[in-house]
């Protein structure tokens, strides 16, 4: 295989319906762009037809194309992670395999990269998903550059441009639960937003549940921010204050009108926003712990099966 100038690194997961449409578009685009190139699909544990797909594809255009498989589901993001490490191109591009960000918009993020910027972030415009989805990202973005300190617009949006520099940055990291674009984000010294199409999802399913996105976001802010941490500390010293004011007010209370019944129920509505907020602070505090406690056990972020390239096949047994 030539060394190529432009990687474009693909998770694929349950994606047997988008794949011959993805093959149609992505292959004719990165032809004409002039430059040697190379994709790298990684099957993250695929149930469906999605790995056969993928071979038929490879056994086709084996100069360009490198699979690799993962012996289970680990992760969009550590999926990317597996391709970064054995992408070869100076300019590194991600995309999603379910095509709602055609793959046509490659060649204006490879022009942004030649112009100097070592990462090119992208914001869906017009997004073809639901209103309560759209609403929900916006809500995200905000809270989350407010809590990180990051200026991303669009933290969902994987069809991304990095530099070789910022790859290798990023490769150099033993997080195992990064979140990319932030990470990227944190490294560059010139990155640059455009705006992208969106396209409606046309098949198959989106793969991220609700409490899915929850975890993801749990990790970007936890990942990135103290921000959590501290709130916690200073909405227990609000707290503290404001008990040892109300403390004081019941006992004054007390001696002057002496002792009474009244506000049962008032006490006791306190007494459960306290717990739940003491019950919500010990679950933040809790996710920073669960990061020390993944970290510290040291365990493969992803294990691979196999990595087919070239005119062979490559087995992998362990782990990166």
């Amino acid at each position: 295989m030539t060394i190529p100038e432009i990687s474009v690194v693909i998770p694929v997961y349950n994606e047997e319906e988008s794949l011959p449409l993805m093959f149609d578009r992505l292959f004719p685009v990165l032809d004409t762009l002039g430059y040697p190139y190379e994709i790298i699909f990684i099957n993250d544990g695929s149930r469906d037809a999605t790995l056969p797909l993928l071979l038929r594809s490879w056994k086709r255009r084996s100069d360009v194309t490198r699979i690799v498989d993962f012996n289970g589901n680990f992760g969009q993001h550590l999926a990317i992670m597996a391709g970064f490490e054995i992408a070869k191109g100076n300019i590194v591009v991600t995309l999603d395999a379910d095509l709602q960000n055609p793959p046509e918009e490659i060649p204006r993020m490879i022009r942004c990269v030649r112009d100097g910027h070592d990462v090119v972030g992208t914001i869906r415009r017009r997004r073809r998903d639901t209103f309560f989805r759209v609403t929900a990202s916006r809500a995200v973005n905000a809270i989350t550059n407010r809590i990180t300190g990051l200026s991303l617009h669009d933290y969902g949006c994987m069809l991304r441009a990095y530099r070789r520099d910022i790859i290798d940055i990023i490769n150099d990291s033993t997080e195992t639960t990064a979140f990319i674009p932030a990470l990227a984000q944190k490294f560059a010294v010139n990155p640059i937003e455009i705006d992208v199409d969106h396209e409606e999802r046309k098949q198959g399913r989106s793969k991220y549940s609700l409490l899915r996105l929850i975890r993801l976001n749990f990790d970007l802010m936890t990942g990135f921010s103290l921000a959590p941490l501290r709130a916690v500390t200073m909405t227990g010293i609000l707290i503290s204050v404001m008990s040892f004011i109300f403390a004081a007010y019941m006992f004054i209370r007390r001696l002057v009108i002496g002792p009474e019944a009244e506000g049962v129920f008032t006490l006791l509505a306190i007494l459960f926003l306290l717990m739940g907020v003491t019950i919500s602070c010990i679950g933040v505090e809790g996710e920073y712990v669960g990061r020390i406690y993944q970290e510290v056990r040291r365990r493969p972020r992803y294990v691979v099966r196999k990595i087919y390239e070239s005119d062979d096949e490559i087995s992998k047994e362990a782990g990166q």
